[in-house]
């Protein structure tokens, strides 16, 4: 068994309905949801806001890489293509496997270049802390510390600051 964080990002045609599709494909395994965030673009700014939400899953049969092949399968059911000259470029549905602990708990390190765990600039996106937050309010990154200390640094204040709540959205109805 394992549980893993998986990071929900879209902004490109109906971005509700890209992460709606990821909560749905993930089905039983998806234990919670948190809110939905919009934010501006990192990395490549020529491009439209982003909505994002993190989830919290688990499954009796998956492992790191089974979580990976499905934060795949998610995007690909979703139209995602990956243009790499753009790499932070726009998209339908992008899924990340942020962390994942394995059945007694404890967090599974990785510096497989497929899958490095946890998600090796995870500690620098208030996209990824916020929503994780709202499902692991004393939740910690492996590695960097509690979710709550690392919002707080001040090389994140205008991302976090940036971070706005949509609570006219919704994710919960999917589970």
């Amino acid at each position: 068994m394992s549980r893993a964080v998986l990071s929900l990002g879209s902004n490109l045609g109906d971005r509700l309905a890209h992460l709606r599709a990821a909560v749905s494909l993930l089905g039983g395994s998806v234990r919670l949801v948190s809110g939905v965030y919009e934010t501006p673009p990192w990395g490549d700014t020529e491009q439209p806001a982003y909505l994002n939400a993190v989830i919290l899953v688990e499954d009796t049969a998956a492992g790191p890489h089974d979580w990976l092949r499905r934060a795949r399968a998610c995007e690909a059911a979703e139209g995602r293509e990956r243009d790499p000259e753009r790499r932070f470029g726009p998209r339908t549905l992008d899924v990340d496997v942020i962390t994942v602990w394995d059945a007694d708990g404890r967090p599974v390190l990785s510096a497989d270049p497929e899958l490095t765990l946890p998600h090796p600039r995870a500690h620098l996106r208030a996209f990824v802390l916020r929503p994780w937050l709202d499902v692991q309010p004393a939740g910690e990154l492996p590695g960097h510390g509690p979710l709550a200390a690392l919002l707080g640094a001040p090389e994140l204040a205008a991302d976090v600051a940036a971070v706005t709540p949509r609570p006219d959205l919704s994710l919960e109805s999917m589970v």
